[in-house]
């Protein structure tokens, strides 16, 4: 089967790449929540560099198939969070057999685009038929600090993890429901998957494209899509920087939980990791003053109108 039979020709698809050789399919999601661009346009860039690649490096062999994807397309659109609710809480199995059952009228905005995002990567893996699909999702922050990864709940996804040279925050999936970490594993896939999150920086901070590039090509690195030799030690020093001083591995111990109708207002100036004491104001909301808990390392404080969670508070393991 020739390449080109074998693109996707759809809208949210922003990149593809097919090595020569048959390998894993990789597919990364970036603006699973609109306001967070930075990752497509690592993806969009990345493609660029794979296409050019060989005309500078001879040897240079891709193994697999590469397909970069915008998560949810109508908030990205409009440069929001979600349009009727967080998408990246809704990937559960229940959910999903609900989304794939229901008359397609009756479906919200994060349904439809949930319906074809599960669409697009089977038609992809049916066109590929890869032994192993890898999913690499990219996300930013609103506040500033660390970059960092998130595994799912297994051996596997946390090895790579903690290859992509960024703090490793596990127990994410306990803290939280519905994340594509939930979702997209061998059990709900029709072929063996493994999926990690990659959190390469703030928002509108341009330095999260080259983090999120950095990320995407390390783990291609890990599963053998590209030889060591063809990556440049400089993806790895533009991560370990950035990590530098920040703990290799984190566990969560403490979510805060908000909705809209609790006023909640992070206090300013907390950044990813920043240590804090129990006792400390972390911030408020209608009922007052919140306190933190215990002593720890804050992580993913809100500072958008938009989200289900205030703060996260992470305890140091390595």
């Amino acid at each position: 089967m020739g390449m080109e039979k074998r693109k996707l020709d759809k809208e949210r698809i922003i990149a593809q790449f097919h090595g020569k050789e048959k390998g894993p399919l990789l597919i990364v999601l970036g603006a699973m929540h609109g306001n967070e661009p930075m990752g497509l346009k690592a993806i969009a860039i990345l493609e660029k560099m794979l296409e050019v690649e060989p005309i500078t490096n001879l040897d240079f062999q891709f193994k697999g198939n590469f397909i970069g994807m915008i998560g949810n397309m109508s908030a990205y659109k409009k440069n929001e969070r979600f349009i009727d609710k967080d998408i990246n809480r809704q990937w559960s199995q229940n959910n999903i057999s609900r989304i794939r059952t229901s008359p397609l009228e009756s479906l919200d905005t994060e349904d439809r685009e949930m319906l074809d995002i599960l669409n697009t990567i089977q038609e992809a893996v049916d066109l590929y038929k890869p032994q192993k699909l890898f999913l690499l999702d990219l996300h930013t922050t609103s506040s500033h600090g660390g970059i960092f990864s998130i595994p799912a709940e297994s051996e596997e996804s946390l090895a790579l993890a903690k290859k992509l040279h960024a703090p490793v925050v596990k127990g994410m999936l306990k803290g939280i429901k519905g994340t594509t970490l939930h979702y997209f594993n061998t059990e709900n896939m029709p072929v063996d998957t493994i999926a990690v999150t990659f959190e390469s920086g703030q928002h509108e901070e341009h330095k999260s494209i080259n983090r999120a590039i950095a990320a995407i090509i390390n783990l291609m690195r890990s599963i053998g899509c590209v030889k060591s030799d063809d990556v440049e030690n400089i993806h790895d020093q533009i991560l370990l920087e950035y990590s530098k001083n920040l703990p290799d591995v984190t566990e969560l111990i403490h979510r805060h939980a908000v909705n809209e109708d609790d006023e909640f207002k992070m206090e300013p100036g907390f950044q990813n990791f920043q240590a804090v004491k129990k006792g400390e104001l972390l911030a408020r909301d209608k009922n007052g003053e919140i306190l933190c808990p215990t002593d720890a390392r804050v992580l993913m404080p809100l500072y958008q109108k938009k989200g289900e969670d205030g703060f996260f508070l992470v305890k140091d393991i390595l």
